[in-house]
């Protein structure tokens, strides 16, 4: 699948601003500190910034509307109602912290549960395409919520070292969080890269039967939607050194830093610390989904020569 830079930022942006909200919503932290406000503002601005990115890989902006009304049998209609319906809770834990100094539990709590369910509406849009082997398994929705989870321990735990409060506890969580998401995402790897494709150039064609099927000849010159979309290729060697580059930085380093911080009590050096873990961890999830959609093979690459 072709790997679409919008794409990419949307799911990244997305799930690290549901993540930080969903933490923010359990009361860790001290919602009266400037750090914490702060810290409600750019969840939402993720969140905003995600969704706003995503209608840059639509073919007419202006009808996305129209994705809400099939929420009854759609994952992307689901997950678009669903962002518009968590943005109410979020929006009311934001103000209370900014403006009044202090935690609602209830606002908290729902947008926390609101802030999972719409993750795992955005990774089921994935996961529930039989067409795509690689996508169709019950890891990809564990992934996306387990890194949405770690990304928001970790810009919680520099909100908390930087309020002076909570920063320990969430460091300690993200730690787990983040050794969590890649222990799934390597299995998710590993069934990839030993999956027997359930369709085949033979089963596509019917011709099975009669011998082993080859493309003769493309369907057209040009390129069409098709190709364009749904004929990346990007090699085994490649994606491979892409996938160790992303555990490395976005998995081991952080965790490194994350124990640093932890380490180090309090000061400039759990601040600096924390935000290193953040930064590193951000550049590990851009390549991890960037691999996510170049990995993938649709089937319909099979009369394609795919």
């Amino acid at each position: 699948m072709h790997p679409a830079p919008s794409i990419i930022l949307f799911t990244t942006l997305s799930g690290l601003g549901y993540g930080l909200a969903a933490v923010l919503g359990l009361g860790l932290l001290d919602a009266s500190t400037l750090s914490v406000k702060i810290a409600h503002l750019a969840a939402l601005a993720m969140i905003a910034g995600g969704l706003l990115s995503s209608t840059l890989h639509l073919g007419n902006p202006q009808r996305a509307w129209r994705a809400l009304s099939q929420w009854q049998s759609s994952w992307l209609s689901r997950e678009g109602v669903m962002a518009i319906l968590t943005f109410v809770p979020l929006t009311i834990s934001a103000w209370f912290s900014v403006v009044e100094g202090r935690y609602l539990p209830v606002a908290g709590l729902i947008g926390t549960a609101m802030c999972g369910i719409t993750v795992y509406c955005t990774a089921m849009i994935y996961a529930s395409l039989r067409s795509l082997q690689a996508w169709n398994t019950g890891l990809t929705p564990l992934c996306y919520l387990l890194f949405a989870a770690a990304g928001g321990f970790l810009l919680a735990a520099v909100a908390g070292y930087s309020s002076g409060t909570g920063g320990t506890v969430c460091a300690a969580i993200a730690a787990l969080s983040v050794v969590a998401a890649w222990i799934a995402k390597h299995q998710w790897w590993t069934r990839l890269r030993t999956l027997v494709p359930l369709s085949t150039p033979e089963s596509a064609t019917g011709l099975g039967n009669i011998g082993h099927v080859r493309l003769f000849e493309r369907p057209h010159i040009n390129d069409n939607y098709l190709t364009r979309e749904m004929g990346f290729k990007v090699a085994r060697k490649h994606a491979l050194k892409l996938s160790k580059i992303a555990m490395i930085a976005g998995g081991a380093v952080p965790v490194l830093l994350l124990v640093v911080a932890m380490l180090s009590g309090v000061g400039a050096v759990t601040i600096v610390a924390s935000v290193l873990a953040v930064g590193f961890y951000a550049l590990g999830l851009v390549v991890e989904r960037w691999l996510f959609f170049a990995e993938a093979s649709h089937a319909v690459m099979n009369y394609y020569g795919g």
